[in-house]
């Protein structure tokens, strides 16, 4: 009997089918229809077919068969997404390659969530955030590089550009100028959006009211990440999240011999 999925069933958009841990020198080949999304924690490592290594930060995405050759003592965490959308992304993407981390703020941490165990809602915002990946994966001036370091390892606490530019030992200006050039846009939209990857992150895990979630990404208050969240997404955060949530489970139907009639 041919089964119909229905559209609005979210394994039809996008699900994680697996999730793999590689941790050492090995080489290692994935397998699997779908999208493979990985970040890499540690070490260097070849992936056949690309121009370069990916190197500790950059993201790994592509269709199988991957294979993948450590140049030292790697660690990588990687999901297989499945369906519809994740479909047309692999085809979109093309071949498969490294992506500069810094380009997609928020997909390492998705990878980390997704690895284990994720809704389908949180397969789809792993999608969208490698969307925005730098194609290219070209190497960030050392200046950037640092900036983007100092934006993803202290976001929660960075009070914004002027405080990093400090911490950095440049002017205002000279970094802005810098990081605009080689990113496509300046540190303070950086920070920013990496915030705002961090909210999304947890208002998915639900546990957290929003001025906890205000406190714990940088935000001076709940207000004030409200009307920063709607500029940035379009929606306040108390309506992604309903849109975002697990869709409630449908009762399964009884056998046919098991029904009842009045």
């Amino acid at each position: 009997m041919k089964v119909w999925k229905l559209i609005f069933d979210p394994d039809f958009y996008c699900a994680c089918t697996k999730a793999v841990e590689l941790d050492g020198p090995d080489p290692v080949r994935l397998e699997g229809a779908g999208l493979w999304a990985g970040v890499l924690s540690r070490g260097e490592c070849e992936l056949e077919g690309s121009p370069r290594p990916g190197r500790s930060g950059d993201i790994l995405l592509g269709g199988a068969p991957l294979v993948l050759t450590p140049r030292s003592d790697c660690h990588l965490l990687a999901v297989r997404l499945g369906g519809s959308c994740a479909d047309g992304c692999l085809l979109r993407l093309g071949a498969a390659r490294w992506a500069d981390g810094a380009a997609c703020p928020g997909a390492a941490e998705l990878i980390a969530q997704l690895h284990g165990g994720g809704s389908p809602q949180m397969a789809y915002a792993l999608l969208c955030a490698v969307a925005r990946a730098d194609e290219s994966a070209r190497p960030l001036p050392p200046l950037v590089a640092q900036a983007v370091n100092a934006i993803r390892q202290n976001y929660m606490a960075l009070y914004g550009v002027e405080e990093l530019s400090e911490q950095l030992g440049v002017t205002k200006s000279h970094l802005v100028r810098t990081f605009k050039q080689a990113l496509g846009v300046p540190p303070g939209h950086y920070l920013t959006s990496v915030r705002i990857e961090a909210v999304k992150n947890l208002l998915l895990a639900g546990t957290y009211n929003l001025e906890t979630i205000a406190g714990l990404t940088g935000f001076s208050g709940a207000n004030y990440l409200c009307r920063v969240f709607k500029r940035e997404v379009g929606v306040s955060p108390a309506a992604w999240r309903a849109a975002a949530a697990p869709l409630p489970a449908v009762p399964k139907l009884p056998p046919r011999g098991e029904e009842m009639f009045v």
